[in-house]
């Protein structure tokens, strides 16, 4: 068994992504390419963007610090700390409204 501090990981991957030049920083917390689940932390400096993009598989967006935006077509989500997001199975981008972390959980397509 593993256990990790994803407020930590959070403290620690807002100072990643508030010094790069993206904005952005992230680290897989759990699975990989190997495995249908993967959880990723994602940290986003305000006003970064995730590019729209194809849904990877089911999925899920733990909003454990700050507030985001998720989008699909024309149809958009807020996310505060503490919220839960269901991601369509469709193209979709996120905007960080404030300086946020976030936990991505994908369980993959065969």
């Amino acid at each position: 068994m593993q256990k990790l501090s994803l407020d930590a990981l959070a403290r620690e991957h807002l100072e990643l992504a508030a010094g790069s030049s993206s904005g952005r920083s992230a680290t897989t917390v759990y699975g990989g390419h190997e495995h249908v689940l993967r959880q990723t932390l994602l940290a986003l400096t305000a006003g970064t963007d995730l590019a729209e993009h194809d849904s990877p598989g089911e999925a899920t967006l733990l909003v454990l610090r700050g507030r985001v935006r998720l989008t699909s077509g024309d149809t958009a989500w807020e996310g505060r700390t503490g919220d839960l997001l269901t991601i369509p199975p469709a193209r979709h981008g996120l905007h960080a409204l404030e300086d946020a972390a976030v936990v991505l959980t994908v369980a993959k397509r065969s």
